[in-house]
């Protein structure tokens, strides 16, 4: 092949490769890239708010220790199986939480609650407790 030929059959492969590389066309007017004539001040446009958020569905079970005594949702709490659920324990000593069964634990900071979030699959009786203490908090009863 005689070097003219070699560089036409060059030029040919690497032009459709510099075809991609171009860059883009500005949008048309009245595309979605163009500017919209909404006001910059972030007043409303007529349009309403969305609604907030509903509220995570499930159960919250909400105990509470102070000076060596549990109270809030203690004993037998029942839980529906598959039901999320949501454990919220404020102490005012340092510990730790345990959900039996479900090995979920959270430290327990004085004063600042700690949540244990889990769906309840596995059906049963399981312990919540202080695990350092050995106080147990409740009895979650999953069926």
């Amino acid at each position: 092949m005689s070097p003219r030929r070699a560089a036409a059959a060059l030029l040919l492969l690497a032009l459709p490769v510099a075809g991609c590389a171009g860059t883009a066309a500005p949008a048309a007017e009245g595309t979605a890239a163009s500017v919209s004539d909404a006001p910059a001040t972030g007043a409303p446009t007529g349009t309403t708010p969305a609604p907030a958020p509903p509220e995570a569905a499930g159960q919250r079970i909400e105990v509470a220790v102070a000076g060596g005594r549990v109270t809030g949702d203690t004993g037998r709490v029942p839980v529906s199986l598959g039901e999320p659920v949501t454990v919220v324990v404020t102490s005012d000593v340092a510990d730790e939480v345990h959900l039996h069964g479900y090995d979920r634990l959270a430290e327990l900071v004085p004063g600042q609650p700690a949540e244990l979030a889990f769906d309840a699959t596995i059906p049963g009786v399981f312990e919540l407790e202080l695990h350092d203490a050995g106080t147990v908090l409740l009895t979650l009863q999953v069926g």
